[in-house]
């Protein structure tokens, strides 16, 4: 999350507005504090998600089917760390 005075969010709202429809969240500040959040449209979001959840789907598809025994084991070794 990019945080920029109000000044400079009045000055260059074209490019901030480009960030945001790439997905940034913007926080605009006046004297140090949070005033305002540019934020992607939620609808926009909606579609980026629903892809992610296609791709893992897929992605699951083609890994191998593991055990319970061996999804376990996993976890276990993830938790040393």
């Amino acid at each position: 999350m990019r945080k920029i005075q109000a000044s400079e969010a009045k000055t260059h709202l074209p490019r901030l507005l480009d960030e945001v429809e790439r997905g940034a969240t913007i926080v605009i500040t006046r004297h140090g504090r949070p005033i305002a959040r540019l934020v992607p449209e939620p609808s926009d979001r909606r579609a980026e998600i629903r892809q992610a959840i296609e791709e893992i789907k897929a992605l699951r598809r083609r890994m191998p089917k593991l055990s319970a025994t061996e999804v376990r084991a996993l976890i276990d070794e993830g938790r040393k760390y």
